[in-house]
């Protein structure tokens, strides 16, 4: 399996600079006709030149909106974790989730207790109409 690995990343690397060239608007592609590009992939993809050619010159790459990658980003919008003891929104929540689940409570306790005396309504109601019977 393993001898098959390289077909397969040269394979992988063909199949994706094929499809980002035919993806590709025409006012993105530099320095060749769109046309052109997709046969020096096609032509030159089993050695690698049209594939690595693509990525490297065809296409035109746009830096990141804000001018920071996400990186940079990430460093300068750090986040503090917040422990969810000392999170009011998540013990909000909680109070919220636990009312609810009360509120459910109470309305199947009622409920039980209107099924069990209904129960023993029908029960009081067979054993007086057993006793008439005899």
């Amino acid at each position: 399996m393993l001898r098959y690995l390289p077909f397969l990343l040269v394979l992988a690397l063909w199949v994706f600079a094929f499809l980002d060239c035919l993806n590709t608007p025409e006012e993105q592609v530099r320095g060749l006709p769109k046309v052109v590009w997709v046969l020096i992939i096609l032509f030159f993809g089993e050695v690698l030149v049209g594939p690595i050619a693509w990525l490297v010159a065809g296409k035109v790459r746009h830096a990141p909106a804000g001018g920071a990658t996400p990186s940079e980003w990430h460093r300068s919008h750090r986040t503090r974790f917040v422990a969810p003891d000392d999170n009011p929104e998540f013990l909000k929540s909680l109070r919220e989730v636990t009312e609810k689940d009360e509120a459910l409570l109470k309305d199947w306790e009622a409920d039980l207790r209107r099924r069990g005396e209904e129960l023993r309504r029908r029960e009081q109601g067979k054993q007086e109409n057993g006793d008439k019977e005899q």
